[in-house]
């Protein structure tokens, strides 16, 4: 994970985080990712780090609401984070506050997860 500033472009941060990325992750081979990452960085994922990043867009000819595939994985992410009250409003003044409150939000996220799928565990009826 890596947080940046807000003056910093999506595609100059991917190009910090997706060779860190292939390195923590030897079999990944492909990106979904929205329109922010159009331009150059598609042929230099493909160039440098061996991986198609595929730009997600929505269809010129639709009008209202379609959803967008692979889209909804980020979007569930990013409302899992949003529960946090911490993260709805931007507080945080150093990235590296934003990060740990992101991982504390996961971590009680998947905390939450494993308590519940331990609690709906059958229990062994007793021998009468």
């Amino acid at each position: 994970m890596q947080v940046t500033p807000a003056s910093t472009t999506d595609r100059d941060a991917a190009r910090t985080l997706l060779p860190a990325a292939k390195k923590n992750f030897r079999h990944l081979a492909r990106i979904w990712a929205d329109g922010g990452y159009t331009g150059h960085l598609t042929d230099w994922t493909a160039q440098h780090l061996g991986i198609v990043l595929d730009i997600v867009r929505r269809p010129d000819d639709v009008r209202g609401f379609q959803p967008l595939p692979r889209r909804w994985v980020v979007e569930r992410s990013f409302a899992w984070l949003l529960r946090s009250r911490r993260l709805v409003r931007d507080y945080e003044r150093r990235t590296d506050t934003s990060e740990a409150v992101i991982r504390w939000s996961m971590i009680a996220l998947m905390n939450r997860r494993l308590a519940a799928r331990h609690h709906h565990r059958a229990v062994p009826a007793r021998a009468a």
